[in-house]
């Protein structure tokens, strides 16, 4: 495979390696602000905190704002 990308294949396959790194690394980095996020979402609602898009139908009888 090295001889089928020309003089050039070090910096060819280093360049997938980095870039492959880097996606991992944001795949990673988004797994683990969703998880920390939910952890803190859990925190407010336990505290009695509701988002504002969890109101009961009480606040809006007609369903609109």
């Amino acid at each position: 495979m090295m001889g089928t990308l020309g003089p050039h294949a070090g910096f060819i396959l280093a360049a997938y390696g980095v870039t492959i790194v880097i996606v991992l690394a944001l795949v990673g980095w988004i797994l683990l602000d969703g998880r920390m996020l939910r952890g803190q979402l859990a925190d407010l609602e336990a505290r009695g905190i509701r988002r504002r898009s969890a109101r009961k139908a009480a606040d809006h009888p007609t369903g609109t704002r």
